[in-house]
């Protein structure tokens, strides 16, 4: 795969890594906390093997005296207060350039329902759903029979702004809906009702100034389900890379990958994931500004079947910060 490293070169900020202080923005206050500094902790260890001065700034914990010091930001937030443009529009501000996503981009993407209404109006594929307001609900019964006519069971509930599969429920039958409401409602007010669709998961990442799309995940949780202990748990799900697709099939997700990707003004690195359907359809479930980089993490696998090492994978985004705005 050497074709696809060189489409990264040259490496500008490697020439001055010596001169340069890289601030690795981790930890947060959302609910991905822990994911976060796992993944920062990573691309920090990476970037000192490297010879990159580095810096590590819990954003909970962390001063605003450390944000000053720094001269490249390495985003590895997730969720909310990080991931959703707040900490971009304040990184502009102080003029420090940054890696990954702007400020719009970031917060239109951690926006599902907002995703979704882009991508239906683009005419890019994405399951039939409906949006409750939990502070303006409708009667259950209401929002059962409207499930009924305009969805059918099963749904797949999740809060509009959150990630890693938190406060996410499957439900199957109407007696659950109430339940699967209340618990996306524990972490936003609004709540994404979407068809449930059985197929293969499949997730494709894109990366680069000129993105290019790497080779495709299949992502086989044991538990049956993709949620957070089969994310982050060591041996709870097997991964196929890349996941055996027919040519014409791969072409298909990577070139909607990339349309999403383009769609949504998403810098450096994003990742969509996919549903492929029992007919061979297609579609689009999320995209991610901010993917994880833990050792159980989807990018840096989808980078290593294209053979970039982790390091090589942390210096391709790093070298692309900039300010967008």
């Amino acid at each position: 795969m050497e074709s696809m490293i060189d489409c990264f070169q040259p490496f500008g900020i490697r020439e001055k890594k010596e001169r340069l202080k890289v601030g690795i923005i981790a930890g947060g206050l959302s609910a991905e906390r822990e994911v976060s500094l796992k993944t920062g902790t990573e691309i920090d260890k990476a970037l000192k093997k490297l010879g990159y001065r580095t810096t590590f700034i819990d954003f909970k914990t962390g001063s605003f005296a450390q944000l000053k010091s720094i001269d490249i930001a390495f985003l590895a937030l997730h969720g909310r207060y990080g991931e959703d443009g707040t900490v971009q529009g304040m990184l502009e501000l102080l003029k420090i350039p940054y890696t990954g996503s702007g400020v719009l981009s970031s917060a239109v993407v951690l926006d599902k329902i907002l995703t979704k209404k882009l991508l239906h109006c683009q005419g890019l594929p994405t399951p039939p759903y409906m949006v409750h307001d939990c502070q303006n609900p409708r009667p259950i019964d209401k929002v059962d029979q409207a499930v009924k006519k305009d969805i059918g069971y099963p749904v797949i509930v999740k809060p509009n702004r959150e990630g890693s599969t938190i406060g996410i429920t499957i439900v199957r039958k109407p007696s659950q809906l109430k339940d699967g409401l209340a618990e996306a409602g524990r972490h936003d007010r609004m709540v994404l009702v979407e068809k449930f669709i059985q197929g293969r998961e499949l997730t494709s990442s894109i990366l680069g100034a000129k993105p290019l799309a790497l080779p495709i995940i299949e992502i086989q949780p044991k538990s049956g389900f993709y949620d957070y202990q089969s994310k982050y748990t060591v041996n709870m799900t097997e991964y196929l890379v890349p996941a055996d697709l027919a040519d014409n099939m791969t072409s298909r997700i990577n070139d909607i990958a990339l349309q999403c990707h383009t769609l949504l003004g998403c810098c450096s690195i994003s990742r969509v994931d996919f549903i492929l359907d029992r007919r061979g359809t297609p579609y689009v479930l999320e995209v991610n500004t901010m993917p994880g980089m833990t050792p159980t993490s989807l990018v840096p696998k989808a980078a290593k079947a294209a053979g970039i090492n982790f390091g090589l994978l942390v210096e391709i985004i790093l070298n692309d910060a900039h300010l967008k705005v």
